[in-house]
């Protein structure tokens, strides 16, 4: 992992939405549930739990919402166009946002130090040693 200079920039893949993280993220994690499977259409999903403040965007997003297994609403914002999610979010949690890492220009910060819903994850993926790791959400 390299030493990052902040603000890094970030973008979706056509680049009508972009934004700024202006401070390193508080944890990355990877999500193993079926949900973030579907979403990423890999093994998991990565996310960066970051500080709302901490993040500037620029571009209309959609937004679309689900009920979690907490009993929780978890939406997400997106680009309309090229349907790029940019990050997450729980309602009832308004100071973090789970800002999805890998729209941003320097990827060489994403190192998830988390692995949630490991109850679901795929068979052949091998989680590396040293990391904290949650059966369900912790």
């Amino acid at each position: 992992m390299s030493e990052a200079k902040y603000p890094i920039t970030g973008s979706c893949q056509c680049g009508n939405i972009k934004y700024e993280l202006l401070e390193p993220p508080l944890f990355f994690a990877a999500c193993h549930c079926k949900e973030c499977q579907k979403l990423s259409t890999s093994a998991f999903s990565i996310t960066a739990m970051v500080k709302t403040d901490s993040v500037k965007f620029q571009g209309k997003m959609k937004s679309w919402s689900r009920v979690a297994d907490s009993g929780n609403t978890s939406g997400a914002m997106f680009c309309p166009t090229c349907g790029n999610r940019i990050y997450h979010f729980d309602p009832s949690e308004p100071d973090t946002l789970k800002l999805k890492p890998s729209n941003l220009s320097d990827t060489s910060i994403i190192n998830p130090t988390i692995h949630i819903w490991v109850s679901e994850k795929q068979n052949w993926y091998q989680i590396p040693s040293g990391v904290k790791v949650f059966n369900r959400q912790p």
